[in-house]
């Protein structure tokens, strides 16, 4: 195995072509970083780290050998052997170096966002996940709210077993992706603690408009939008004029923030006379909007996002993009431009076509 390739890396030492470092969402975190856009701080442990571990330890060869043969659409046989592949995954320590690196790295993450045991995401970025003509996205684990440097290494192994999951070992057969050729990231970022967050798409995802975008809003942690565990927010917004053409804001009855007792995110109901309230501010909503053009303008096409306006900043620098990845739905299809009418090649033609046309608007 190489040792020249680090195996941590700060976000802004990633750009979008790094992916096969530091995987999809964590290249994406550090072009958005280089793009100018507001983005939670925090720091990648790159593939580098993750195929050191498996081959250091010796998972790499019995993993491997679980995996031969296994027929993918056998869901019971893929499960079993995706629940042994992680408690074998999660059973092994990591080297005493690669705990000194990641904790340093937390350390000075600390330091710098001035917060002792910085709470952050744990976020799952495999090398396939925003590949053409593939959606491994989502297909690994995050974990939130996480403090202190050995929970972050918890969480990290946790991520690691996760390219195991019964789902992602199913979809790599039938894509055709050897297993030994996927790699994953992880990524640790400074959580922010929000008030109101979600996703945002700058092409309405119902018909394709591109000049409109679409933000879909919850209180809390973002968690209850992706999940889809709730109906959240949805706002309607005019590239061009930048105004809120259409609103929705039905009852919600759930939300996920930390609980200061035992610091961790949990899921909270949302009090009745919350419920039909609006969760994200006018200003707010119009920031995220400027912010999701500036985005798409930077990656040249429509882009999915996950946002959050964090509760301990001033509004105008509250507002933070905790991914984007580009809209694979419509931006996948062409557009279809009907056949032009041939053109008449005679003045016979000409007349009749001139004729016909005139029974037409008559």
């Amino acid at each position: 195995m190489s040792t020249a390739e680090p195996v941590v890396c700060w976000f802004q030492e990633c750009r979008k072509d790094a992916v096969e470092r530091v995987g999809g969402k964590n290249s994406s975190l550090g072009e958005l970083i280089h793009a100018g856009v507001r983005v939670p701080p925090g720091f990648a442990i790159t593939t580098e780290g993750y195929r050191r571990f498996f081959h250091q330890s010796g998972l790499e060869g019995r993993v491997l050998d679980r995996l031969k043969g296994l027929d993918p659409t056998d869901m019971e046989a893929l499960e079993s052997a995706s629940t042994a592949i992680r408690a074998e995954i999660e059973a092994v320590p990591f080297t005493l170096d690669f705990e000194d690196s990641v904790a340093e790295y937390y350390r000075r993450l600390s330091t710098h966002c001035c917060v002792p045991a910085v709470p952050v995401a744990v976020r799952s970025s495999a090398t396939a996940e925003d590949l053409p003509g593939a959606s491994f996205a989502g297909q690994q684990d995050t974990f939130l709210w996480v403090r202190g440097v050995d929970d972050v290494l918890h969480y990290v192994r946790r991520c690691f077993s996760s390219l195991f999951t019964g789902r992602a070992i199913a979809y790599r057969a039938r894509m055709g992706f050897p297993h030994d050729k996927v790699a994953i990231s992880v990524g640790i970022q400074k959580m922010a603690n929000s008030a109101a967050a979600g996703v945002m798409f700058t092409i309405n995802p119902t018909n394709g408009d591109r000049s409109s975008i679409v933000v879909n809003s919850n209180f809390g942690f973002g968690e209850s939008v992706v999940s889809g565990e709730v109906t959240p927010d949805e706002f309607l917004i005019n590239k061009i004029s930048m105004e809120v053409i259409r609103r929705s804001v039905p009852a919600k009855e759930m939300y996920y923030a930390v609980d200061r007792v035992s610091q961790t995110c949990v899921r909270h109901d949302l009090p009745m006379e919350r419920r039909a309230v609006q969760s994200i501010l006018d200003e707010d909503l119009l920031e995220l909007a400027r912010m999701g053009k500036a985005i798409e303008k930077h990656y040249g096409q429509p882009m999915d996002i996950e946002w959050a306006v964090d509760n301990d900043m001033p509004t105008g620098g509250n507002v933070f993009i905790l991914q984007a990845r580009p809209e694979t739905v419509w931006s996948a299809k062409k557009a279809e431009s009907a056949p032009a009418p041939a053109a008449p090649k005679t003045a016979a033609e000409m007349i009749l076509a001139s004729i016909m046309a005139g029974k037409k608007l008559g």
